[in-house]
């Protein structure tokens, strides 16, 4: 699909999701594997955004649903976060959130939303945090779909080594991890034959092979095994701490408005 056509389904579902929800949009990305870098030509778009009600919304004694989600329409799959829930997961450091201030196709940003977001996001990163959700997710992966089996889906590979990777990146202090799995793989995979490796099954998930099941890579196998308990045996980074004022004086600007 031409990408101007993609982009215009996009801003046509989150006008409906304004229209249908009284909601305006802040802020909406590209996530998941179109982001990432591998996408197969019939991937889905994951699209996700930042959203705020009504003023008038807020001031209730209820507790109300802070998500949207939309059907998966053909291949869009569109889901949001109210503001109030992105700032307090962003205290945590939530790594997802993260991610989408970096990923590489915007669809809808408020420019002083953007930057000022941005702004509390690298007051509020913790490599340390990010850094276990990733370890997690490596961890998860390797266990649930590549570890101890005679066959595995080749593209399940990718899903371990980019938070892998992602805990790499943090341990290096390079600082928040880019959405990117070639900006990954360029500047913290050195080991020429993992990354060739890598490289390949990359090509063959762009060009639309599901990669289905086979025998295990030797080398990814190799390194996975060693890099997983080198990682889990590292002192954790550094914690760090916001202030929170400011994500109560930016909730105020931003949300609560007529």
């Amino acid at each position: 699909m031409h990408r101007n056509e993609v982009h215009q389904r996009v801003r046509d579902a989150l006008a409906r999701v304004e229209a249908g929800h009284n909601v305006r949009v802040l802020f909406a990305c590209e996530s998941g594997s179109r982001a990432w870098g591998f996408a197969s030509r019939d991937s889905d778009y994951d699209v996700r955004f930042l959203y705020v009600h009504r003023r008038d919304w807020y001031l209730s004694v209820e507790d109300r649903r802070d998500v949207i989600e939309r059907p998966i329409a053909d291949d869009l799959d569109v889901s949001g976060w109210e503001l109030r829930k992105a700032l307090r997961l962003l205290r945590k450091s939530n790594p997802p959130l993260l991610e989408w201030l970096k990923s590489p196709v915007v669809y809808r940003h408020d420019p002083v939303f953007a930057v000022e977001f941005g702004a509390l996001a690298a007051e509020f990163y913790s490599p340390r945090r990010c850094f276990a959700h990733y370890l997690h997710m490596a961890h998860g992966n390797w266990r649930d779909y590549l570890r101890g089996r005679e066959a595995v889906s080749l593209k399940k590979y990718l899903y371990v080594f980019r938070p892998l990777l992602a805990c790499r990146w943090i341990e290096r202090q390079l600082g928040p991890v880019p959405m990117l799995f070639a900006q990954l793989v360029g500047s913290v995979l050195e080991e020429a034959e993992v990354r060739a490796a890598l490289d390949a099954l990359v090509v063959r998930k762009q060009a639309g092979d599901e990669l289905a099941v086979a025998p295990p890579v030797e080398v990814l196998m190799r390194f996975l095994e060693a890099e997983l308990p080198r990682l889990e045996a590292l002192h954790e980074p550094d914690e760090t701490a916001g202030d929170v004022e400011e994500l109560n004086r930016f909730f105020r600007r931003h949300a609560l408005v007529a």
